[in-house]
């Protein structure tokens, strides 16, 4: 017999399970040559990259248009308030991460889900009596963006299906179709400051439905539920068995008339996944520390589910070490006044750009209580010429140099959205802008005749 054949049958009779052959010397065993495969480079993208797809630099790198070179350019589009340099990070954010890059401690690998000491001071900010959290209870990851694409990991399978917002944050679509879960769309209205369509959410929810995603404060609506809205989302959500993924980035980023409510805080019987991180409130969102906290007081996550977002953790193997062990005088020591300070400066920010555009006839925008957005509806039976609100937007950079989103990247069109974080001095003067470009295009319709005639 071969020395190199493997023979597992065991019985004459029976056809054998295992016959490998191994050839030392190269002869005989025809491997290498593979049947039926001719060798040839052949390297293509995985199925998983040709299925994500991020409408917002689709959209925003098709347009070609250049910005009027006679009027500097005012960006009103990013979502990072870092960008002109007038909301820094507090001092005492600051030099936390410089003590704990001066400790040399916080070099070297931390465990997947963040060290027992981080988490701890996560636990303990968040904590409260009707939300109760432990160390356990919290899962530390590279940014919010992480801590969501975690969660819809670990609650959902490819042929499954989520529910999210209209309008809403667009990564939530790209990250569910890359990894081949279905998205269906709930509306938010925007005639009652974009509260859900509750039955209309509720209609989407079948058998396949693995989470309802709930973002509050909203991006880019800028809203805020309030307590009764979040308490009737909770009843959708316990009559049909459904989790939900509580995108929390902007907790707390409320305006002075509005009251934030954990959605944890409100449900014992609801499982949740809240997440949030330090990009929005402590304003550094290149840091890149987020976090998912567990809510399961009835234990229906079970251990499955925590034990899941920990395998899923071990990808990536955690958040910066630096910024974690920053955390715990971040969290401590960051003064109140810095929070109040940077709300003051956005609900100024909102009411000024709020009141200038109410008064341009052709746009209606709607008023936020909290995030660093508004939402603007643009009647588009005024501005003709004007196919959609990606034509709109892209004339207002050509002619005015003011760039607004077009709400299409958040899958509803005929809005556009503003960021509120630009000094105050850039938001007059593109509010100005704005007016002007209005006035230029506007044309009035039949039933508005006398309106124009003022």
């Amino acid at each position: 017999m071969d020395p190199y054949m493997i023979h597992t049958n065991g019985d004459g009779n029976l056809s054998p399970v295992l016959d490998v052959h191994v050839n030392i010397n190269g002869k005989g065993s025809g491997l290498g040559k593979m049947k039926g495969r001719k060798a040839r480079w052949s390297v293509k993208p995985s199925d998983m990259s040709d299925k994500t797809f991020n409408p917002i630099r689709a959209i925003v790198d098709s347009m070609k248009v250049k910005p009027n070179p006679n009027k500097a350019m005012i960006s009103l589009s990013i979502g990072d308030p870092t960008v002109f340099g007038n909301l820094p990070t507090d001092p005492e954010v600051t030099q936390a991460m410089k003590d704990a890059l001066d400790s040399g401690k916080y070099n070297g690998y931390a465990p997947s889900i963040g060290y027992l000491s981080s988490l701890e001071e996560v636990a303990s900010y968040f904590h409260c009596p009707e939300a109760p959290l432990e160390a356990k209870d919290v899962i530390l990851t590279s940014g919010c963006s992480q801590a969501i694409e975690l969660c819809l990991a670990v609650l959902a399978n490819p042929g499954q299906n989520i529910l999210i917002p209209r309008p809403g944050f667009s990564l939530y679509k790209t990250l569910a179709e890359s990894m081949g879960i279905e998205v269906k769309l709930y509306n938010l209205l925007p005639e009652k400051s974009w509260e859900i369509d509750l039955k209309q959410l509720e209609s989407l929810i079948d058998e396949k439905t693995a989470c309802v995603i709930v973002n509050n404060p909203s991006n880019p609506c800028g809203s805020v539920f309030s307590k009764s809205h979040l308490q009737k989302i909770l009843a959708v959500a316990a009559r049909q068995c459904v989790p939900i993924l509580a995108d929390e980035i902007y907790g707390d980023m409320v305006f002075s008339d509005c009251k934030y409510e954990p959605l944890a805080t409100l449900s014992t019987n609801v499982p949740i996944l809240s997440c949030g991180g330090l990009a929005k409130r402590w304003l550094v969102p290149g840091w890149r520390l987020g976090w998912i906290l567990i809510h399961d007081r009835r234990d229906i996550f079970g251990n499955e589910i925590r034990d899941g977002l920990v395998k899923l953790s071990q990808r990536i193997l955690g958040p910066c070490t630096i910024v974690q062990g920053a955390l715990k005088s971040i969290l401590r020591r960051t003064p109140q006044e810095f929070y109040h300070n940077t709300l003051s400066f956005l609900k100024s920010n909102a009411d000024l750009c709020y009141g200038a555009l109410a008064a341009i006839p052709g746009l209606q925008p709607v008023r936020p209580s909290g995030a660093m957005y508004l939402m603007v509806g643009i009647e588009m039976e005024h501005f003709p010429e004007f196919e959609n609100d990606v034509e709109f937007t892209e004339r207002l950079v050509a002619e005015q140099s003011v760039h607004c989103l077009p709400a299409t990247c958040f899958e509803y069109p005929n809005f556009f959205r503003v960021v509120i974080t630009v000094p105050e001095v850039m938001m007059l003067e593109a509010c100005s802008r704005i007016q002007e470009f209005c006035e230029q295009h506007y044309h009035c319709t039949e039933g508005s005749q006398e309106e124009c005639d003022k």
